[in-house]
């Protein structure tokens, strides 16, 4: 079949909620994807954010079709030995203690919503307790992430949405200390805010919002969805700061490759809030997807990739700001480790759509930056491929 050929049939039985890209990909390799007709491109994009390890990764590999010949799924009623290494790999990573697997980072951002809700509720003895999150933000696509994404054209086809969300400004302390009262309960935000632009928090504002939170007993929930796993330099994001949150949510990377995400909660919140009944999954956390994740923790640390990622980001920074001083409607860049964005006063949908037909992958976080988020593999060798297409689009602008 051809390109047009599969496309036209895909079409014809997905629901149109993507505005997909004419590009039918076939099989990967390293830091390459290829597609239906042979061609190849280099990979900045790492399924925004998963591929971790790039593409065909034999050991990676190996231990997931290892679980698929032993055991594929048994609900959450019973343990598993994936489930534990997982859990035991995962919590100490991110230094918290309890760990609840979900099947997507919109599904980690409900429950620690929902444990931070109960918490309040078993402390303060009432419901409608608030939830302080930020503008620009974006948390996920269910009801309740939408409830705290900070970006209207999000949410405004499904209001009424969930009440008692107020917005604050990123890294602007002043406006998260005038929206606290007796009923929050709460304050999610992005260690680094992904499709709103590529924003790292300052370290005035994480650290001041997490002092606010120890000093008024509000629980402090930090999305390392996009940003976690290794990709700043880190293995979490949260770590280039003095502070600890309260409840972490991961995915993308957590599992290089397979459906799976997490919040995990510091165990004094998790002893004081859900309780067995309050919440599940019948898929979450099995066998297959715990594998997956114990091997990619196993694997970032025997690799040192967070290590990797904070030595060869340096070089691709540098790469960026070449860029910066040569064409003028590139305003400049921002950015930790492999979560890059390139700001651009023309339009960025062409400059991916062009990067695209030139074999590189890149991907959009709003409407004037060009986001990279490179498999954590990825070497100088590869930053100067991606900077040589990226040079040659940039030039026909």
């Amino acid at each position: 079949m051809t390109k047009e050929a599969y496309m036209t049939e895909a079409e014809e039985h997905l629901f149109h909620v993507y505005n997909r890209f004419p590009v039918v990909f076939d099989h990967g390799e390293g830091m390459y994807l290829y597609d239906t007709d042979g061609k190849k491109y280099l990979d900045f994009g790492s399924g925004i954010g998963v591929m971790a390890f790039g593409y065909g990764n034999k050991e990676y590999n190996d231990a997931l079709k290892s679980q698929v010949d032993k055991l594929l799924h048994t609900s959450n009623l019973y343990y598993h030995k994936p489930l534990i290494d997982a859990a035991k790999a995962l919590t100490r990573v991110s230094k918290l203690d309890c760990v609840f697997f979900t099947n997507s980072g919109a599904e980690a951002i409900e429950g620690a919503i929902k444990t931070a809700k109960k918490y309040a509720y078993l402390r303060d003895g009432f419901a409608g307790h608030e939830v302080i999150a930020m503008e620009h933000s974006f948390h996920g696509r269910t009801v309740g992430a939408l409830s705290v994404t900070g970006t209207d054209h999000y949410r405004e086809p499904f209001y009424p949405l969930m009440d008692g969300v107020k917005f604050a400004k990123y890294n602007d302390l002043k406006s998260v200390e005038n929206l606290v009262n007796e009923k929050t309960c709460a304050v999610i935000m992005e260690s680094v805010q992904g499709e709103g632009g590529i924003y790292p928090a300052t370290k005035e504002f994480m650290e001041g919002v997490y002092k606010l939170c120890r000093e008024k007993d509000i629980v402090f929930i930090l999305d390392e969805i996009q940003c976690g796993m290794g990709r700043t330099g880190m293995m979490f994001a949260y770590e280039h700061y003095d502070v600890k949150p309260d409840i972490l949510t991961c995915a993308k990377a957590l599992g290089a490759g397979v459906p799976v995400g997490a919040f995990v909660v510091r165990e004094e919140i998790a002893d004081a809030s859900l309780t067995p009944g309050d919440h599940g999954t019948t898929y979450g956390g099995n066998p297959l997807v715990c594998s997956a994740v114990a091997k990619s923790i196993s694997m970032m640390e025997e690799m040192e990739l967070p290590k990797h990622v904070e030595e060869t980001a340096s070089y691709l920074e540098e790469k960026l700001d070449e860029l910066t001083k040569k064409y003028d409607f590139v305003l400049g860049h921002r950015g930790m480790g492999f979560m890059q964005g390139l700001i651009l006063s023309v339009p960025v949908s062409e400059v991916v759509k062009k990067c695209l037909q030139n074999g590189l992958i890149v991907l959009s976080a709003g409407s004037d930056v060009l986001r990279m988020l490179p498999p954590l593999v990825a070497s100088k060798d590869d930053i100067d491929g991606a900077m040589k297409v990226l040079d040659d689009v940039l030039s026909d602008f």
